[in-house]
């Protein structure tokens, strides 16, 4: 059975829409209120969007209807919502969240009373309970508090003053890490230059953050700062540049994480899991040096899955999720810096330097607009040239076709040997997808 509402990371769509609305999110909550026993606790954070407040109330108020006693964080992480669950005695956590998506959108998204994402079946399960309509007010929620213990975990993975000397400039998306990544790096003792941190409801990842990383750079730059550090809005990714502004992407960040983790023989199993998104020279860079790496679907709870099933510590996505599960069960942006900073202060290497462990394989991507997704499988004409193109490239490239989980949208991906080898193969996939598809 298909999903209808949740996507790659829960449920997401514009505030006041067809989906993101209080009535929505109240039937959401009284179906995974049911799906969950009915009884029992449950965390609710938020990140900074105007709307978060009420779709929160609205999100406990179907909890309730449904026996659950809802609490709310407040303005907290992703991570830290999913680290609260995971030491508490609650069944559901909740997080009202869009993400990296701008300011006018909000989402919601669940975890189990283990801290980790909810699987498709769940999902499927849960939507298969919502009612047709809710009339459910919006309910008053009693407050708790995971910042402090949270901010005081994720300090204890330095040493005290370890970061004395050390200038860093920080965005953190005018987000839900406002108030914790920037008290964390100050009270290790760094000197800090914050960029996007005053948020007002309606600037959330507006030009900064991990998606909007030129500020950032241009920070850098300016202020000769040994690293740059960008969060998205609900802070379960993380974006580095270097001491020269230039940025490194996730594949990077993983590259370097592993190949220090071998090095001290500390990477468990050897194993490092990505997506089919990341770079092929991420294979390469670290089977070369003894390790092996897994791929999986995008999206950072399959990676968990395939984490878990594997023994594997360390995964992640080009896009910024870093994920450390000896010590979150989730992608965390602030941990991921620390892990960062950590191989810094081990190798006493710039990470410039540490970058350069990683040679990526040429790579071109497009995104086509459609006007309705369709089964891949039906897309003949598209088909074969995937197959043709895969033929030519062998082993030295590779092809990745696939839909958005959110969007109406076709995304390709061609590696292989050269620019102009990759740049080909993408315009023939183009012309091969417009004969299938309607593009917008």
């Amino acid at each position: 059975m298909k999903r209808s509402y949740f996507g790659t990371d829960g449920v997401r769509g514009p505030y006041g829409g067809p989906v993101i609305n209080e009535s929505f999110a109240s039937r959401l909550g009284e179906a995974a209120a049911r799906w969950a026993g009915g009884k029992g606790r449950v965390l609710i954070g938020r990140d900074t969007r105007a709307s978060g407040d009420s779709l929160a109330k609205a999100v406990a108020a179907g909890l309730a209807a449904a026996g659950m006693e809802p609490v709310s964080l407040g303005v907290l992480p992703t991570p830290a919502v999913a680290r609260a669950v995971r030491r508490s005695d609650a069944v559901l956590g909740v997080v009202i969240t869009a993400s990296h998506n701008p300011a006018a959108d909000n989402g919601i998204k669940f975890f189990t009373s283990t801290g980790v994402k909810l699987t498709d079946e769940d999902e499927v399960r849960i939507e298969s309970l919502m009612l047709a309509e809710s009339r459910t007010p919006l309910l008053s929620l009693p407050e708790g508090n995971g910042v402090s213990d949270y901010v005081a975990a994720t300090r204890g993975l330095l040493p005290a003053q370890s970061l004395a000397g050390w200038r860093i400039v920080l965005d953190t998306a005018n987000g839900a890490t406002t108030a914790t990544s920037p008290v964390v790096l100050r009270a290790l003792g760094a000197e800090v230059t914050g960029i996007g941190d005053a948020p007002d409801g309606h600037n959330i990842n507006a030009g900064v953050g991990s998606e909007h990383p030129e500020k950032l750079a241009e920070t850098v730059r300016a202020s000769g700062a040994r690293l740059g550090i960008a969060h998205d809005g609900d802070g379960d990714r993380c974006i580095f540049c270097d001491e020269t502004g230039s940025v490194l992407d996730g594949d990077e960040v993983l590259t370097l994480l592993a190949l220090h983790a071998l090095a001290q023989g500390q990477l468990a199993t050897s194993t490092l899991v990505v997506t089919v998104q990341s770079n092929l020279g991420v294979d390469a860079a670290v089977n070369a040096s003894g390790g092996r790496v897994a791929r999986t679907a995008v999206g950072d709870r399959y990676v968990i899955e395939r984490m878990q099933a594997l023994g594997a510590t360390l995964g992640g996505e080009s896009s910024g999720h870093i994920i450390f599960l000896n010590t979150s069960p989730t992608g965390d942006g602030l941990v991921a810096a620390l892990k960062v900073i950590e191989v810094m202060l081990a190798s006493g290497r710039p990470l410039s330097e540490l970058r350069k462990g990683l040679k990526k394989f040429p790579q071109a991507t497009r995104n086509l607009k459609v006007k309705e997704r369709r089964e891949l499988t039906d897309c003949r004409t598209l088909m074969q040239e995937i197959s043709a193109l895969e033929t030519e490239l062998g082993s030295q490239g590779r092809v990745l076709v696939r839909f958005s989980g959110t969007e109406a949208k076709l995304r390709l991906l061609v590696e292989g040997p050269s620019d102009g080898a990759v740049l080909a193969g993408i315009e023939r996939l183009a012309t091969a997808a417009a004969v299938d598809l309607q593009v917008v």
